[in-house]
Formats: structure tokens, sequence, C-alpha cells
């Protein structure tokens, strides 16, 4: 079997099972990752999830602002790698990055393409009621996540799914669907195929913002809307002139006014198109989260 020397990008969490396994099968030249960024109240800094477990392994580490800059150039040349993995690093790959390898890049995106495109797949699959989400290893072009299918791999997206415990599903088969990929890609038994044409959608960068609840919606759609954005950004709206998140909801059956608040078998709801929205879970600002009902024994003027 052909034993490539490998160079990893990734960044966040959903890349660590991939790095782990390449780690044990191929030898890695260096992984190239996200800058370390301010985070918290502090503003210390933070480590990617991707540099912790590098450093963990003593592999040599890269932190380009743009790969595009001269010195990261330099340095992804000089580990010369035969192939580039990538798993959610964050930046888009210059054609010179693309050219450098002699197997080209290959990439594990969590999405069955030409399906949900773009930065946040596993949460637009939620959003929009998809059945199933999956994993795609794919050769990669110069376009955002368009270039031809290598394999691919899905799970039945289950109704208590969140956004959070499917990213952690779908990171774990990407490894494993990574590792069954790689020698028939290397050994010419795996071929890239193109994308279909139709199907395609593109899912975007999501922003804090994007979760806010608009009580206009269906019941249902905002149920998937809480489980979609959970953990990040968060299902929200506006109380007392905060932000009361919503970290665990229902749909129910009742035909109220739409945008109104109630108490629905001593849960808070919200009152949507076509049903009720019942909070079975929310965190006022500044507060720990709580069960819908230890909320209301302290907001006894929710209902209007």
């Amino acid at each position: 079997m052909i034993q490539p020397c490998i160079v990893f990008m990734g960044s966040p969490d959903f890349a660590v099972p991939s790095l782990e396994v390449l780690a044990v099968r191929y030898p890695l030249l260096g992984v190239v990752t996200q800058p370390d960024r301010p985070a918290g109240r502090g503003r210390t800094l933070r480590l990617s999830a991707v540099k912790q477990v590098a450093l963990r392994l003593g592999l040599p580490i890269a932190q380009p602002e743009r790969l595009r800059d001269p010195e990261a150039l330099t340095r992804l040349r000089s580990w010369s790698p035969d192939l580039i993995v990538v798993a959610a690093f964050g930046q888009i790959l210059p054609q010179e990055v693309l050219d450098l390898p002699l197997f080209g890049c290959v990439n594990v995106h969590a999405s069955l393409l030409p399906r949900w495109r773009g930065a946040a797949p596993i949460q637009a699959a939620i959003l929009a009621g998809d059945a199933q989400a999956g994993v795609t290893i794919m050769k990669m072009d110069a376009g955002v996540d368009t270039g031809p299918i290598l394999s691919q791999g899905a799970i039945p997206i289950l109704p208590e799914d969140t956004a959070g415990n499917l990213f952690e599903k779908l990171s774990r088969l990407g490894a494993d669907l990574l590792l069954e990929t790689i020698p028939g890609y290397l050994s010419g038994k795996i071929l890239p195929k193109p994308q279909p044409a139709a199907g395609a959608t593109y899912a975007p960068l999501l922003t804090k913002e994007d979760g806010l609840l608009d009580s206009a919606q269906p019941a249902a759609a905002l149920e998937r809307h809480v489980r979609a954005f959970h953990p990040w950004p968060g299902a929200w709206i506006i109380w007392q002139d905060a932000h009361l998140k919503i970290l665990r909801a229902h749909a129910a059956a009742v035909r109220v006014e739409a945008g109104r608040r109630l108490v629905h078998q001593g849960l808070p709801g919200i009152s949507t198109a076509d049903g009720l929205l019942v909070l079975d879970e929310v965190q006022p600002s500044g507060k720990k989260p709580m069960p819908g009902k230890d909320f209301l024994s302290g907001a006894r003027d929710w209902a209007s």
C-alpha cells in the first residue's frame, strides 16, 4: 500500500478525529491550523482544537493568517507533501496549494454533496428537516465544496439530534470514511466523480443574529431551529429587553393567534403560524440554564 506523506489542515473539534486516525496510519509532515484567537471575557488566546492535538502528538504546526502569504507557501513547499487532507480548516485554499501535492488535496465535508456546500452544512440539514446527514470525501478544486466526489457516508437525523451531537457523529464518520477512502484513491481504484449538476444547495456562515426565532414560522420549523442552532449560535427571543436563550423546545398542536406568549401544561409557550412552541429549557440573560417550569416561577408576567 502506498504510504503518502501527508499535511493536515483543520481547526475545530470536527477535524480532530480525522487528524488522530491519520497520525496512527500515515506519516504526517505537519499540521496547518488557524491562528490562536482571543476568546472569552478575559480575551485570552485560545488554541484551536486541532492545534491542541498536534501539540500532544509532537507534530510541526503552521498557523498562517492567510495561506496565500509567501511564508505559508514556502513552509508548505518545504514539507513537500504527497497529499493534503483538509477538514473544516476555515480558509479557502489558493490554486498554488491545490496544485502542490502529487495527489492533490482532499476534503472531509459534513454533508452529502452537492447538498449543503458551505460553512454550516450540519445546521442547514437539521433546519431544513432533512431525513439524513452525511460526510463527503472529495478532491478539492478552486470552488467552494464543488470538487469531484471520492466517497460518501450517510446517517439518519434523529428527532432529538442537535447540531452539537450530530457534529460529533459526523466527525467520527468522516474519520472512518477518510481511512477507507485514501488507499483506494491513491491506488486508482477510487476515481473522482463530478458532483451532480442538480440538487446543489448552500449553507452560509452563521451569525449570532441567525438564532432569533420568528413566531411567524410554523412551530415544527422553530423546533428544528432550536436543535439546529444548539449549541451555537443558539436560538433566542427578546424577553424583558434581553436575550432569552431557548435550549430545548417541542411543537404542540395548539392553535392560537401567532406571536403570543402563554402557558401550556405548566411550561412557557410561544404561539406560531400553525401551533405552539413549548419551551422545555431556557437560559435568561446572566443566569444558568433552567427548566421552563422553573423559569415560569420567576416570570409571572410571561403570558401575554
